[in-house]
């Protein structure tokens, strides 16, 4: 966890309520750190169901595997998580280890193994001492209050800078319900599924095979749209919970994704998940420029988000951008190298708004100190236009610079 703040940081960090059915503790156990919280505990009320969705890693990490095998049973009683150790490439005993996490956990909340998920973060290939556990989590579950949001998101930080949480309040039915999320993550963050760790928490009632299916489709826009470094975690999870205490309040019953009654809630839902997602771009490891880039005009959809992802990705394109370049040449790099239909003579580029390439050439109105007095902005939006179809999309990512080296060369010092 750095000291330093992002500059790009959000200026407004928006007040969390209370999600009813979810209560929040956390501790410090030692797992790495010294003198911070580094495990979180979420009680969640009976009958609160659960969706999830992991890294496609070839190598998870042993709370992936544990999450996957009991998302079967659609119910969750608890969450853990904890930072400074990531529980990965850690063999049988790291299978080991997530085993006791849940079973000190069950004894604490009392309820069934099946119904504790867990998350952990940090260093990869160091064994998880799991007996650190035993005594904080059974002290986590009484003390466990709905209030801490902002305590909960800094338990969970590695090299963040800052704690990343979202709120959004929508009426479903004749009830107002709540979705609450947080998130963490700075580096290794290419997602191919999720991001790093993100929770969302909501008292609407959604059944699991709905909350799954809306999970599965809200990723793709959003936490699917971001890349740091173009690495993808062994731990990327992002799990969420419906307590179903709106029901009281006269929310219907959500069973199917589709379901129009959800509409509203849907776009909320997505918001959440928009912003978390945004704010992991914010808070790239040493980042000074939050990076939009937009591709259109191509054959489609997959085809536009290939290319884009290519110039998010690009160490030249974003080493540029930390030096307030506009180096277009290398935009044109990475479309050329994404292995999609691409015309080079129908191609142009913008650089906040500014053209500088059409046509397979430096467009005719280029100002090189108009352009650079542009690039000094902390939000820089690259367009390509493809000219070649109707295909669009957008993703995020930031600059790439020496902290970031810095941060990546001594991690694990």
């Amino acid at each position: 966890m750095s000291s330093a703040v992002s500059p790009l940081a959000p200026t407004e960090i928006p007040d969390m309520p209370a999600v009813a059915g979810v209560k929040l503790a956390t501790a410090a156990a030692g797992i790495r750190y010294k003198n911070r919280t580094d495990v979180l505990l979420a009680l969640l009320d009976p009958g609160t169901t659960v969706a999830g969705v992991f890294t496609l890693s070839k190598c998870p990490s042993a709370p992936v595997e544990w999450c996957r095998a009991k998302l079967k049973g659609g119910k969750a009683r608890a969450l853990v998580v904890n930072s400074g150790n990531a529980n990965a490439f850690t063999g049988k005993t790291g299978k080991q280890s997530t085993a006791l996490t849940a079973s000190i956990a069950a004894k604490a909340v009392g309820c069934k193994q099946d119904e504790i998920f867990l998350a952990s973060t940090g260093v990869i290939g160091e064994p998880l001492d799991a007996t650190k556990f035993d005594g904080v989590l059974e002290g986590l579950a009484g003390t466990a209050a709905p209030e801490d949001w902002m305590g909960a998101a800094r338990a969970i930080m590695t090299t963040d800078t800052f704690p990343k949480v979202a709120t959004a309040t929508v009426k479903l039915g004749k009830a107002k319900v709540t979705i609450n999320g947080m998130a963490k993550g700075a580096g290794m963050i290419a997602p191919d599924m999720a991001t790093m760790l993100s929770f969302i928490f909501t008292d609407a009632p959604i059944t699991a095979p709905a909350l799954q299916a809306l999970l599965k489709a809200g990723v793709e826009d959003t936490f699917n749209a971001v890349t740091i470094d173009g690495d993808t975690s062994t731990s990327d999870t992002l799990l969420a919970f419906a307590t179903g205490a709106a029901a009281a309040k006269g929310a219907p019953k959500i069973s199917r994704a589709g379901d129009p009654r959800a509409k509203a809630f849907v776009k909320a839902f997505n918001a959440v998940l928009a912003d978390l997602a945004e704010q992991v771009a914010r808070d790239g490891e040493g980042a000074r420029k939050l990076v939009e880039i937009i591709v259109e005009g191509a054959k489609n959809k997959p085809s536009a988000r290939r290319i884009a992802m290519s110039i998010a990705n690009s160490p030249l394109v974003k080493t540029a951008i930390a030096g307030e370049d506009a180096n277009w040449g290398r935009v044109v790099m990475a479309v050329g190298k994404a292995g999609e239909p691409a015309d080079r003579d129908k191609l142009s580029i913008s650089f906040n708004g500014i053209r500088v390439a059409s046509k397979g050439a430096r467009d005719p109105s280029y100002d090189e100190k108009e352009v650079s007095e542009a690039m000094k902005a902390q939000t820089i939006q690259i367009k390509v236009a493809l000219g070649l179809g109707k295909g669009r999309d957008r993703v995020l990512t930031c600059d790439l610079t020496k902290e970031y080296v810095a941060i990546n060369g001594d991690y694990r010092s």
